[in-house]
């Protein structure tokens, strides 16, 4: 079972997630745009609960949204997947997922018989040696069960992609709107209530990437709504080492190429997270801003914009490039 990760969509574009038994969804319109920047209005935008609800009512309530027969590109959520990184193993191209897959066999959780899997090269190619490979396994029924979505409401699902590389898209084009692609930046999004991303990307490509966790209550007492006990106060600070672990270590891989900074986005929660671990690292970090590329998200709540970030990453999916 291979993913088809090289067809092209309308201009009309549904993307989607589907993960224990919650939906979340961006329709929007891809627009004519100038100096290499997308640009989408958002036409429709939200994250349901099936709840108790049997699937064929939740499906009703879908086909109620104007979302039955469309092209949509799925997402895999961070607890649907492994990221694994590996040595590029010295075969022909046709070859490399059939020896990822033997390469992987004691690093995931099930038997290989039941994950499918997909490859891409670590970086920009432009590391010395064969380089490393990331490998994205992930259960069949996980995507039998996008499939099974899919066929309830007649869509075709071209692509199905990864929090890590729509992490990485929402990157790139930061970087092209700001002119240095070619400089290497990191980035923390927040994915859950506790769960963030860490990535670094240069030149559209993903480098490094590391899925962090936040101690519980973090947002309200970084809002002053509450107080740290002892256990949790040890755990933000786990979490600011291992922050500052991941850029130590590319300083150390990759000191020819600088890293040109970090920037957050946590939703609401943006400006201060920015400001405190800026201060927990001595550095300054910044915060990201998608609202100028994507006409109409401002008019959405904020929990739903930041559980639908990584869809928008999706919606700026452009690749055609092969191992």
């Amino acid at each position: 079972m291979r993913w088809p990760w090289h067809k092209k969509s309308s201009l009309d574009r549904l993307v989607f997630s589907w993960s224990g038994g919650v939906f979340a969804y961006v329709r929007a319109l891809a627009s004519p745009n100038t100096g290499g920047l997308a640009q989408f209005t958002i036409q429709q935008m939200g994250v349901l609960h099936q709840g108790d609800r049997v699937f064929d009512d939740f499906i009703l309530e879908l086909r109620g949204l104007g979302l039955k027969g469309l092209i949509a590109h799925g997402m895999l959520r961070l607890d649907q997947y492994q990221l694994l990184q590996i040595d590029s193993p010295p075969v022909a191209p046709e070859e490399v997922r059939s020896a990822a897959r033997y390469q992987i066999k004691d690093m995931v959780h099930a038997h290989l018989d039941d994950i499918t899997l997909d490859v891409m090269k670590v970086g920009d190619g432009q590391q010395k040696g064969s380089g490393n490979l990331f490998v994205v396994a992930t259960l069949n029924e996980v995507v039998r069960g996008l499939n099974t979505l899919g066929d309830a409401l007649n869509w075709e699902i071209p692509v199905i992609d990864i929090h890590e590389t729509a992490q990485r898209n929402l990157q790139t084009l930061v970087a092209l709107a700001e002119n240095h692609l070619d400089k290497a930046e990191a980035a923390l999004l927040l994915s859950d209530e506790r769960q963030i991303t860490f990535t670094i990307t240069a030149n559209e490509e993903l480098f490094l990437s590391r899925r962090l966790e936040l101690p519980a209550g973090f947002w309200q007492a970084l809002s002053g709504g509450a107080e740290w006990d002892m256990t949790d106060a040890e755990r933000a600070q786990r979490f600011v080492l291992e922050v500052q672990r991941s850029m130590d270590l590319w300083d150390r891989t990759w000191s020819h190429r600088p890293l040109g900074g970090l920037r957050v986005y946590a939703g609401e929660h943006s400006a201060a997270f920015a400001t405190w671990l800026g201060h927990e690292i001595g550095q300054v970090v910044g915060t990201m801003d998608f609202h100028p590329y994507f006409t109409g998200l401002d008019s959405y709540p904020i929990p739903d914009q930041t559980q639908c970030l990584p869809l928008l990453g999706v919606l700026l999916r452009t690749e055609t490039r092969k191992l």
